[in-house]
């Protein structure tokens, strides 16, 4: 079930962040795991607006016990090998420290890349009903 759909820049990234938290809060994902999940989506918005042409699309999902939040760009495209296995800076290369750290932060992340851009997904178990 798509919970937001939204297409950003960097002047949206505040709202973005404001929102997937009221509904990641409203879904069930407590703290501190909430604010892990909203850090992890800012460093891949981030990427994108600095590095895939000012901005993308944003695309909060609920399935299956878990929360995904899917991030659109229309840059070159990437591949997963740019994230640094070690703590970014510690293996002589400076990049890739926003999916790095996404990474460490979430259960999941994907990514995918062709001719029309690329698609990161970021995805957090929520919690079994009591």
């Amino acid at each position: 079930m798509t919970l937001l759909e939204s297409r950003f820049t960097q002047d949206d990234l505040p709202r973005l962040r404001m929102l997937v938290d009221q509904y990641a809060d409203h879904q069930g994902l407590p703290e501190p795991r909430r604010s892990d999940f909203i850090v992890a989506l800012d460093a891949v918005a981030v990427n994108a607006v600095e590095h895939a042409g000012g901005g993308g699309t944003l695309v909060l999902q609920r399935s299956d016990g878990r929360l995904a939040c899917h991030i659109h760009d229309a840059g070159p495209g990437f591949s997963a090998d740019v994230i640094p296995e070690l703590a970014p800076g510690l293996d002589g290369h400076a990049g890739g420290r926003g999916l790095w750290l996404a990474g460490l932060l979430t259960d999941e992340l994907t990514i995918s890349a062709g001719p029309g851009g690329s698609k990161v997904t970021l995805t957090v178990h929520l919690p079994k009903p009591r």
